[in-house]
């Protein structure tokens, strides 16, 4: 690898106007070779992103507790995280290019975290099944930044802000997960969403709308459906990621506002 200056690295991203960020209730894998609604408004809502210098995702299937990761291989393998699904959905490639220089910058914002470097982890499902339909044919680098599973979500929430400046440096930032996700209660075929999942997903959706932070980072003890709606976390914090990444003021819209399988919500934001 070339050898840079401090001063050539912070060079790599150009100052640029700011970037979007984006929520995305990505849900079944199969979404990744699927032509339905949710992966229609996936490929209108890439279409009208900005030209970018770099794409950056958190995904909720990549944990590492005690940890906070971001890949900085020169190319991403895709990873088949997942079991019992069609042949088809193994075959699925989606090339692209990670990029050293941008994730020693990343971690740079993150020194206080001792983010590490890693070249072993490659794009997971929450990633490239999102970013078939998002951005078929990558133009610039993709990296990902892993989620300590172990932090508390007030404290994640900070981690993930001291990324914020970079989107006025060209990266357009997207958390991966559902808001909820309740796969045990799936309804696999077919049926109306639980009255659950409905509520909790419309009461958050009133709270990101409002910026109701203190609300959507102690979900557990502000919404009584919490509980079932969210049984573990590791889906919701990338939603955590996103609303960390808003400059103060900033409004958002939805799309894909539905439950999918009864129990989970591919609710979605993005920066307006």
């Amino acid at each position: 690898m070339a050898m840079y200056s401090i001063n050539d690295l912070d060079n790599r991203l150009q100052p640029s106007p700011l970037m979007p960020v984006l929520f995305v209730g990505h849900g079944n894998p199969m979404h990744a070779i699927a032509d339905n609604s949710y992966t229609q408004k996936w490929h209108q809502v890439g279409e009208q992103l900005p030209q970018a210098q770099a794409i950056v995702v958190v995904s909720a299937h990549w944990l590492t507790p005690g940890q906070t990761h971001i890949t900085d291989a020169p190319k991403n393998p895709i990873i088949y995280d997942f079991g019992g699904f069609p042949d088809e959905l193994y075959r699925v490639q989606y090339e692209s290019s990670g990029d050293p220089d941008i994730a020693r910058l990343l971690a740079k914002q993150l020194v206080e975290y001792e983010a590490e470097l890693d070249k072993q982890w490659g794009l997971d499902h929450g990633t490239w099944s999102v970013l078939k339909h998002l951005a078929p044919e990558p133009e610039v680098p993709i990296l990902q930044v892993s989620i300590d599973y172990s932090m508390p979500l007030p404290q994640l929430y900070e981690l993930y802000s001291r990324l914020r400046a970079m989107r006025r440096r060209g990266v357009i930032f997207i958390g991966s997960g559902n808001i909820v996700h309740a796969l045990g209660r799936a309804k696999w075929d077919g049926g109306g969403a639980w009255d659950w999942a409905l509520q909790f997903d419309a009461d958050t959706a009133v709270a990101l709308r409002d910026r109701e932070i203190g609300k959507l980072l102690n979900p557990y003890g502000t919404w009584s459906e919490a509980r079932i709606a969210v049984p573990t976390d590791d889906h919701y914090r990338p939603m955590v990621a996103a609303l960390s990444l808003l400059e103060d003021g900033e409004d958002i819209s939805f799309f894909n506002s539905s439950i999918d399988m009864g129990s989970i919500s591919m609710r979605s934001f993005i920066s307006a």
